[in-house]
């Protein structure tokens, strides 16, 4: 599985010391079905550090959901392309 990961996302992991070990490590755990909520819309809940709030409100699932709807129709092209805008940063497998 390909992971990926936002400027937002990648500056709050930063600041949190998560690394791309840990996030490889959350998204095998998910892949297994080890998730802390199923929250629809391709958005999921996984707890990654212990410090962070417990839910987010109304207004920001719906806009993780509207992300994840754009996120998910990207073609590779777009992938691509927004990789190299910095738009998202590809998380590299080290196996």
């Amino acid at each position: 599985m390909r992971i990926f990961k936002n400027k937002v996302f990648n500056k709050w992991a930063e600041k949190e010391g998560l690394n791309d070990d840990t996030l490889r490590t959350a998204v095998d755990e998910m892949e297994r079905g080890l998730i802390d909520a199923d929250l629809g819309g391709h958005v999921m809940k996984k707890r990654v550090a212990k410090n962070v709030r417990a839910n987010v409100s109304t207004d920001e699932l719906k806009a993780l959901k509207r992300l994840a709807k754009e996120l998910m129709s990207y073609s590779d092209k777009a992938l691509t392309k927004a990789i190299q805008h910095g738009a998202l940063i590809k998380v590299e497998d080290n196996g």
